[in-house]
């Protein structure tokens, strides 16, 4: 929210601050505000323009709260009847189930369905989709011109992803280059204006340490998967603190009680068939090199991990199970893709507590990071 403040209050706005101008600008950022969210921007307009303070109310600005949240709704009503492609998405269709197929953005997403860009068109934006096709059936790619034709063609990718709702088949033949690791990253950058690399990996250079200890402290309340994890790690004698890293993480679903199993899988590279992806929505699959090891061999070594979605490998080749795992949530944001039910809590980690997208945690999810923290 800070940079919504310097959006809306900031000094070169603060003479000519109007309801109209604050809505346009919060806006640009969000078109779905919470009233939390909503509530501290009124904090600060009260705090920038004390004249506006209203005494009558408990915080002398829930009255601008309320203000501001029914306002945007009627803002957002008239972007809709103007063609905003990011609110008219949500505009009510018959079907079976009543018209309520909502699609607003629901993970903090800032740029959820953005409009074509100024001078561009659909015909134009389909010329250089296709100059982004052709440049991915090059042996070497030119990543320059890979990242500015992605640019160029957000809002149409965008469009196609959430309207269309294609198979990830489909995305992978249409957008090919949308899976290069470097563009799963920006693309992240676009939808929710986070860095994710860095953002992922800071938290987790924090966290790892805490989160082991707290495994550690409660190994006994898991059964033996969380013991088996920990056993592996303190078996370990290099690459101490990406094992660490990586436990860290393979220990999420095991703590939140779900099935670890549907995101982390293993194959031997001389068995990397079919059969280990069927059945798989989405998930990880570390590749073991075949010297006599087996797929679930403590000491195996792994050769590279792979990212499944709908039973394709999209991305593979990844050196390490972070990297892979923060690609895989990447993923979820660029194809607008849901949680898996028997995931959510781990999903719901990563995007609240690692990547800092949304305050609101689930009950699970906040003991979890208040336990953490206190390690």
């Amino acid at each position: 929210m800070n940079m919504l403040f310097r959006v809306v209050l900031g000094p070169d706005n603060i003479r000519r601050l109007t309801v109209n101008e604050a809505l346009d600008s919060v806006h640009q950022l969000k078109a779905y505000p919470t009233k939390n969210e909503l509530a501290l921007v009124a904090a600060e307009l009260v705090k920038k323009h004390p004249c506006l303070k209203d005494p009558s109310m408990g915080t002398c600005y829930d009255s601008w709260t309320m203000s501001l949240f029914y306002k945007v709704g009627n803002y957002r009503h008239k972007l809709k009847e103007a063609g905003c492609s990011e609110v008219s998405v949500n505009r009510r269709t018959p079907g079976k189930d009543g018209g309520k197929r909502l699609k607003r953005a629901k993970r903090c997403e800032v740029n959820f369905l953005p409009d074509i860009p100024a001078g561009q068109c659909q015909a134009s934006l389909q010329l250089e989709k296709a100059a982004l096709m052709e440049e991915m059936k090059k042996r070497h790619h030119n990543s320059t011109f890979i990242s500015a034709k992605m640019e160029m063609t957000f809002s149409l990718r965008r469009k196609e992803i959430v309207d269309e709702e294609p198979l990830v088949a489909d995305v992978l033949t249409q957008w090919p280059a949308l899976f290069l690791e470097e563009q799963v990253y920006l693309e992240f950058y676009r939808i929710t204006g986070v860095p994710l690399k860095d953002t992922f990996f800071s938290s987790l250079d924090e966290y790892a340490p805490k989160i082991i200890k707290l495994y550690r402290s409660r190994s006994g309340a898991f059964g033996e998967d969380l013991k088996s994890l920990l056993d592996k790690l303190d078996q370990k004698t290099t690459n101490v603190v990406l094992h660490r890293k990586t436990t860290a993480l393979q220990g999420l679903p095991v703590f939140m009680r779900e099935n670890t199993n549907s995101l982390f899988k293993s194959c031997l590279d001389t068995d990397v068939e079919d059969s280990n992806l069927r059945g798989t929505q989405m998930g990880i699959l570390s590749v073991i090199e075949d010297d006599g090891a087996t797929a679930d061999t403590v000491n195996g070594n792994v050769r590279c991990f792979s990212v499944i979605i709908e039973e394709h490998i999209v991305v593979d080749d990844l050196p390490d199970l972070p990297t892979a795992l923060a690609l895989l949530f990447g993923l979820i944001y660029a194809l607008n893709m849901k949680y898996p039910d028997e995931l959510k809590y781990t999903f719901e980690t990563l995007q609240k507590v690692f990547m800092h997208l949304d305050t609101n945690l689930s009950a699970r999810v906040l003991s979890f990071r208040n336990k953490m923290l206190r390690m």
